[in-house]
């Protein structure tokens, strides 16, 4: 047993067993006043991934309760571990956002590289699915956050294969949707006080490190 991370909300483990390996998510170990918070992100995950059944390099639901959340190991190292090998890492990955959208579901932290994984094949995979939405009547909200996903995704191919950007990708890059817009101007400003100056942790886009 590996523990990967530990945090406010409880702490996420690898298992091996009978040469299978997986997920494990145990809310149990949340501080009491985050556990109501733990348990409900636990659901979003478990939600989105019975949506998603089927996507290839998404992680398989194996077992959820009140507490608990075990899925699928995928292979693969971090984005900002291993670096997307070629452009067709993110041919595939918009492939992959793409999928997701048409199950009517938007991943909602993408911006984050540690939710992206580089698979021994070279090809994206994705995790962390405690934000995703499930929108199947597709409002608007959902239009936006769809559009925020692609965006986040453009962005780490903007850091790591720049020369492959084209016009249409540079347009969306540089329209960012209401919401976000709302974010970067207030909600982002009080999510950093409350973390940083409140909470004592730090969870900072694409490095994955959260201080406790």
């Amino acid at each position: 047993m590996t523990r990967l991370k530990s945090d406010l909300f409880g702490h996420v483990e690898r298992e091996d067993s009978a040469g299978r390996s997986s997920v494990l998510r145990d809310t149990r170990s949340a501080r009491w006043w985050a556990r109501p918070l733990a348990r409900h992100l636990l659901r979003r995950e478990k939600r989105a991934l019975m949506v998603l059944e089927g996507v290839e390099r998404v992680p398989k639901l194996l077992h959820c309760d009140a507490n608990h959340l075990r899925r699928e190991w995928i292979e693969g190292l971090p984005m900002q571990r291993a670096a997307p090998p070629d452009a067709r890492y993110f041919r595939e990955a918009l492939r992959l956002v793409r999928l997701l959208h048409a199950r009517d579901l938007t991943h909602d932290d993408l911006a984050k590289e540690p939710n992206w994984l580089v698979t021994p094949e070279g090809l994206p995979a994705l995790v962390d699915f405690q934000l995703a939405r499930h929108a199947p009547r597709r409002d608007r909200l959902f239009r936006m956050l769809a559009h925020d996903d692609l965006r986040h995704m453009l962005k780490h191919k903007r850091r790591y294969r720049p020369e492959r950007l084209t016009a249409r990708e540079r347009a969306i890059l540089a329209s960012p949707s209401p919401l976000s817009r709302l974010w970067r101007a207030t909600g982002k400003r009080l999510y950093r006080f409350v973390t940083r100056r409140l909470l004592g942790w730090a969870d900072r886009e694409g490095a994955g490190d959260r201080l406790v």
